[in-house]
């Protein structure tokens, strides 16, 4: 009979040894897990500063379609004395939000596993990381329609002047920290031009850019008037009149090295999202459970003047 040492025998030589009498390369070596996930980093999300979500709670299902409505144009006409006025029944076009985006996540538990008090504690962990990383694909996805949906884009822009290129993807405007103030207030000026309101204005700009900002002359406190500089507080905050965010789940062209920086204000895109299903389920095809989550979404840029691309490179 062997000598039990923690439960594990050995059988090498022609007899039964115990394991502290065999050489240190074979001593039993246990395998420890530990109670504690390790950190992951998540992009910050920045859909909710950059859209409305004004129709968000109308959701049920994905295939809904939600109507909006639009005010009409009324037309002002000049006056005489004892003229008679002219009526109009105001029409407008209705808007039509369609819910046709879905996004899932599905993974399985097996029986062995559900015991283990360990991995129990876990599960939400596992589910809430799925939740997070849903999230920022939907955001890839929302924030390339707004691209390709942007009212100003182009050389070219300015509804009065016409005087200001935001580039092309073949000839990227070249961003460096000398200029990069100076085409943030471009951009603003394009949407003056169209009339679009201050409130809610923003500008999303990859890391990259960001760091141009925080190299500009806006290093200097006394420049902007602020209490710190941004350099030292590593907030960007606002810069004519833009709230600036930044994101790395901006559009990029790596043919051209280039990003689809995004600015204008929340009334131009509305956006509605809704976890529509999360649920455990006995696995159908073996021992242990499914854990699945349905996000459903759509999004549509309502007003295009009110948002704008800068299509840029880092120089």
């Amino acid at each position: 009979m062997g000598y039990p040492v923690n439960n594990v025998y050995s059988t090498a030589g022609d007899g039964v040894a115990p394991i502290g009498m065999q050489t240190s390369s074979m001593k039993y070596i246990p395998t420890l897990y530990a109670g504690k996930l390790l950190v992951k980093f998540y992009e910050a999300s920045v859909l909710s500063e950059v859209t409305n979500t004004d129709y968000e709670g109308m959701i049920r299902d994905q295939g809904d379609t939600v109507i909006i409505r639009t005010l009409p144009s009324i037309t002002v006409r000049d006056h005489t004395k004892g003229m008679v006025l002219v009526d109009e029944i105001p029409t407008s076009e209705p808007v039509t939000l369609l819910i046709d985006k879905g996004k899932y996540w599905s993974f399985r538990t097996d029986d062995p596993d559900n015991v283990q008090t360990d991995i129990k504690s876990f599960i939400n962990d596992w589910t809430q990381e799925a939740s997070i990383e849903l999230r920022n694909n939907i955001e890839v996805d929302v924030l390339e329609g707004m691209s390709t949906a942007a009212g100003h884009t182009g050389s070219s822009q300015g509804a009065q002047s016409a005087a200001f290129d935001l580039g092309v993807l073949a000839t990227p405007i070249a961003v460096t920290k000398t200029t990069i103030v100076d085409q943030i207030v471009d951009c603003g000026t394009v949407l003056d031009e169209s009339n679009v309101p201050d409130e809610g204005r923003f500008m999303l700009l990859p890391p990259r850019l960001v760091g141009h900002i925080k190299k500009s002359e806006l290093r200097d406190a006394s420049a902007t008037g602020d209490a710190s500089s941004i350099i030292r507080n590593g907030m960007v905050g606002m810069l004519d009149r833009f709230h600036i965010y930044r994101t790395g789940n901006l559009l990029y062209s790596s043919t051209y090295s280039c990003w689809y920086c995004l600015f204008g204000t929340k009334v131009a895109t509305t956006f509605a999202s809704q976890l529509v299903k999360s649920k455990t389920i006995d696995n159908p095809t073996g021992f242990g459970l499914l854990h699945r989550g349905l996000q459903v979404f759509g999004f549509k840029v309502v007003k295009d003047d009110a948002l704008g691309v800068l299509i840029a490179s880092a120089a």
